[in-house]
This record gives structure tokens, sequence and C-alpha cells, in this order.
């Protein structure tokens, strides 16, 4: 029951070292046992976070020191989670804003901030990765310094400690040439710049819910702080709901963080982070308090979702082969217990079509790591193309504009500006530097679907780029979608080496020789404008005669594997992208020829 409480966030951009310290701090203050094995970044416990090196979902845990206890959120640094960062930093009384010693302050690290000094915290700041060659701690630190002040920090937020870091080894020093080799000067400046939560147990209970958990045995838990007041197990509740109304209830089990552990507790007191269960419908921003004595505090925004696309039943000739969830009554369910966590998602039924759903997010990745986990489940679906969500404003069609930030070689800068401008681009900054050159671009969101493997192209995979959601704009009128055509099977059956040889030569092939193909399928991107029928499976035919240099020997075929995210990006309206636990393949609406003519001709 110790009432000695502080609770941080570790905020960064991505991939600046925030699961990696979050390591260190667990790893220094006793959390494992001398014989247990540790893995990397052992927050990112998701498969998917630990592949893409990127953490998706906060997470809390805590450890204690000097007797303070010290509740840590590992925040995700990616835009398309930028609202779950909003609500952490409303449950903590300090951030630690993580800059890597070469990059210096990226544009997500500026919105992290931003949000952190709008709520009044007073932020440390950890120079990380010095011992990169490249690094340059003192000039990053005055960078830092420049964002504060463009920020409207105010004099106690500007007065902010420094400290100097490599989070892969837990070493923290208070100066760039300390021989420190722990963590301790981290820990001990905590304590000193972010005062314990004051002691507010006699007062009525406020707690409010900053995210939400879900557990198979006790269903939906709700996540939040104890602002006043303390919580017991069993103990009768009201809650002020998002619709304004006054809701009684009663606590199920009660959990606070110890460790990275989840444990039962039959009492929390305020300042800690608690997990309450039997509240089945609790939602994002909504205040606990005791019964008919509710003192809300201002609901939290959930952002709206600004990308759309239909999940369906996987209708194609391959079917069922290797999905254990196949049919719309698991889609549905799948769908609806994501629904449980997954506050930036919408779920609608499509009007006369009892095959799928409307699924929206607050972008590409956001959305496709949904299908990818799926998939990773044993879901098998079709999904279409990612489209925007457009909002009618006086009458005017408004459209979602991202800021992107770009960072590129300067022989590859023209092919970038020239492309951005085609898809409604606005540039608003440009620098160039050390080789280098810096964009800043409004782009509306539509423009921006499909151009991230483009971009990796046209900068043969050096130049960096970053976007976020910025605000809902006028229309900007069309823009023009994908060039080339693609290449239709016309057969179901197997590709054979003869035929794809033949076809390499006029098109970039998505198939190998062997493959399995059905007809309908898309087996690769015609080097023309339009659509082509072909037939993948057509082998040579044998004859006894032979003639010197007629038999030609099949060559090696190239072809490009596409991953999920470049096939969501290429698919056109009138395509659709199977989704198998084995396989991604690209196929067309109607599978027929006849069927597409006469779907055409309609139209």
């Amino acid at each position: 029951m110790n009432n000695k409480i502080v609770n941080i966030a570790v905020i960064a951009h991505v991939d600046a070292g925030k699961s990696t310290l979050v390591d260190a701090f667990l790893s220094q203050s006793g959390v494992f046992r001398d014989n247990e094995e540790v893995v990397d970044c052992v927050m990112d416990s998701n498969d998917l976070e630990r592949e893409r090196g990127i953490t998706i979902y906060s997470k809390n845990c805590s450890v204690l020191y000097n007797d303070t206890k010290i509740n840590i959120v590992d925040t995700p640094g990616h835009a398309d989670f930028s609202s779950e960062v909003e609500r952490i930093i409303k449950t903590v009384d300090t951030v630690i804003l993580l800059v890597d010693s070469s990059e210096g302050p990226m544009p997500q690290t500026r919105f992290v901030l931003q949000k952190s000094l709008e709520m009044g915290l007073k932020p440390i700041l950890l120079i990380n990765k010095i011992d990169k060659k490249d690094q340059r701690a003192e000039e990053v630190v005055d960078e830092v310094f420049d964002l504060f002040v463009e920020l409207d920090a105010n004099e106690e937020q500007l007065d902010f400690p420094i400290l100097y870091g490599v989070a892969r080894d837990g070493i923290v020093k208070y100066e760039l040439d300390d021989d420190n080799e722990d963590i301790i000067p981290l820990f001990d400046t905590i304590l000193k710049h972010a005062d314990c939560y004051p002691q507010l147990n006699e007062e009525n209970l406020q707690i409010q819910i900053s995210s939400l958990a879900y557990d198979e045995y006790i269903g939906r838990l709700g996540i939040g702080r104890i602002f006043k007041g303390s919580i017991k197990e069993g103990q009768n509740v009201s809650v002020y709901k998002r619709n304004g109304e006054l809701e009684k209830c009663k606590v199920g089990k009660l959990f606070t963080y110890m460790g990275l552990n989840r444990i039962s507790v039959k009492e929390a007191l305020s300042g800690d982070i608690v997990v309450i269960s039997g509240l089945s419908d609790i939602s994002i921003g909504e205040t606990i308090g005791l019964p008919d004595k509710v003192e809300p505090l201002p609901m939290i925004n959930i952002e709206e979702p600004t990308l759309s696309m239909n999940f369906l039943v996987n209708s194609s000739p391959f079917s069922s082969r290797d999905g254990k969830f196949v049919t719309t009554r698991h889609i549905k369910a799948r769908l609806e217990k994501e629904l449980e966590v997954n506050v930036g998602l919408k779920v609608e039924e499509i009007p006369n079509n009892a095959e799928g759903f409307k699924v929206s997010g607050r972008g590409e990745l956001h959305l496709s790591i949904l299908i990818e986990n799926m998939r990773r489940e044993g879901y098998e679906l079709s999904v279409s193309k990612p489209e925007v969500i457009f909002h009618k404003e006086n009458g005017k069609t408004m459209e979602p504009i991202e800021k992107v930030f770009l960072e590129v070689p300067d022989e590859y800068s023209g092919a970038v500006i020239q492309k951005l401008n085609l898809r409604k681009g606005e540039l608003t900054y440009m620098l160039q530097e050390n080789g280098y050159t810096t964009l800043n671009y409004d782009v509306p969101t539509r423009g921006l679907i499909g151009y991230r493997s483009e971009f990796i192209n046209d900068t043969r995979g050096e130049g960096t780029i970053i976007r976020r959601f910025e605000r809902y704009d006028n229309f900007k009128g069309e823009i023009p979608g994908r060039k080339n055509g693609v290449l239709i099977s016309i057969e179901t059956g197997t590709a054979m080496t003869y035929a794809l040889s033949n076809l390499s030569d006029r098109a970039q092939l998505f198939v190998e020789p062997a493959q399995e193909v059905y007809e309908g399928m898309i087996i690769g991107i015609n080097s023309r404008n339009e659509d082509m029928t072909v037939n993948p499976c057509k082998n040579k035919k044998l004859t006894n005669m032979r003639a010197s240099g007629s038999d030609d020997a099949a060559k090696i075929i190239a072809y490009k594997k596409m991953n999920l995210e470049e096939s969501l990006e290429f698919i056109e309206v009138d395509e659709l992208l199977e989704v198998t636990p084995n396989s991604l393949r690209l196929r067309k609406k109607f599978l027929s020829e006849n069927d597409r003519k006469k779907n055409y001709r309609n139209k």
C-alpha cells in the first residue's frame, strides 16, 4: 500500500530507443530474477511489434526505487497511433523525451512534445545513442531547446534537466564525459524533477479511463489513473458516460502493475494506475466516482477515422484452403472483439451486402496491422482498396489532409517534388543541407495511398518519409491513379515457365513458375496502361522434331513478391486483395472476363 507514486511516460520519434530504455529500467531495478531469460524490447510483446521494431500498443509496467513506485508507460511513436500518446500523457506526472544524438528532434518528436507541454508537464530530456560515430549531442540539445521555445514552453518547462545515454547498454550520464555505467542518474532525476503524487486518499473517488484491454475470462478492462480517493474490489461506483448519463456499476477485479505483471489487489490509492474489470461497456475518457457523487473530468477526444476499406468473405476459387475462420460470422466476431480495445476503429455493415463489413481506421498502418493480426490468427478474407472518408461542412466536401515530412538525397528531390505536386500536395518548407533536401508538404490522404513504395523506388531506398493527420480541408480535385494496367489470368491451373518467360518481356510478374493461379487473379503489372488477359498456364507443345537453336533454354524469371502494405497500396477500386494465413493474392472483383465486361457496360 505504498503511496509514494510517480507516473512517467517515455515519448519519442519511431526508433529512438523507447522500448530499449524501458528494458534498462526493468533490468536494473531488480524486476527480473537472476536466472530469468530476458528478451530485447520486452514491452513489445506482440509478434508484429517485434518484427517491425515499432511499438503499436501503449503498455504499462512499474519499478520500485528508494521506496517510490514508478509507473512507466511505453508509448507508440508512429503517427497512426498518436491518439494513444495523447491519452497516456494525461495520466503521467512527467515525460522522458528521448532524442537520437545524430538525428535530433524529428517530426513525431514535435507532436508528442507539443501534447506534453499543453498538459503542463515538465519534460526530462535524454539524448540517446551517444555512442554513434556521427553523434552531435550538444547541437541536438540546442535544437531541442529551440523546439521548446517554438512550442511556447513556459519558464519552468524551459528549465529542463538534460541527460545523455546509451539505452541499449543501460547507461545514463549527467555529462557527456562521465564514466557512469548504469541508469541511476535517470532514476534520481525523475524523483528530483517530478514530485510524488499528493495523498488524496480521503477525497471522493475520481478515475478517468485512458486505455482499454480485454481478457478472455473477465471481459473488457478499463485502465486509468486514480486522481482522487481510493478504490476497492467489489465496490459500488457510478460511471459518467460519453453520452452524459450516469450508470451504476460494481467493480469486479482490481489490478495494479508490479514489474511487467498485472497483480490482483484488494484496494488501490490515489496516484496509482489501476486496471478494473466488471464495467462491461466502459470506454475511453469516462470518469468513475462514488455512487451519485461523480466529478467528471473533461472527456478525452477520440480521433475520427480518416480511411476505410471493406472486409469481405473470401470468394476466390482457393478459399478455405488454409484459413480456419472463413465465414461472415467469424469475421464479425473478430471485429467485435477488436472494438473492445481499439477505440480508433469503426465497423459498419455494408448496405445490401451480407458478406462483409466496412472498417474505418486512422491510416493505412492502423488497418494493415489489424489485417496482419487476423491472418496470423487463422482468418481468411478479401479486402478492398483503402478509401478516404470525406466530411460535409456548410455544403462543401472536406477531405483529410496530412502533413508529410521528407528527407531525400538532393539528386532525387526533383522526382519527389514532381510526384507530390501531381498528388495535389502543397510545399510548405524546403531546405538543402549536407547533400540532403528536407521537404514539408500538405497532401490529401487520397494522394498518399500507394505513394510509399513509389517513394522508396524514386529515392533508391535512401529517403525517409513521415506523415501525420493535420486537418480537414476543401476537396482538392481529381488525383491520377495507377498508370499501368495489370495481367489477368484467364485460366485456373499451374503457372508454367514457358508462358511466364514470354510474359516477362512486357510485364513485371507477381507469380513464379509452378505457382497455382485462378481465373481473374492478377499475376503481374503491364508495361502499358490497359489490362491484359493472359494464359500463364500455357506450356510448350512437345514434338519429336528438334532443330539447332530453336529450343530456347528456359530463362530465370524475375518476379516481385509484394507484402501486405504494398498490395493494399497497389489495388484499384475494381480489385481485391485475398488475405489468407499463408498467401496474399491480388484479384479482380469480377473473376470472369464476361462479368467484368458486363459490369463495365452497366457503369
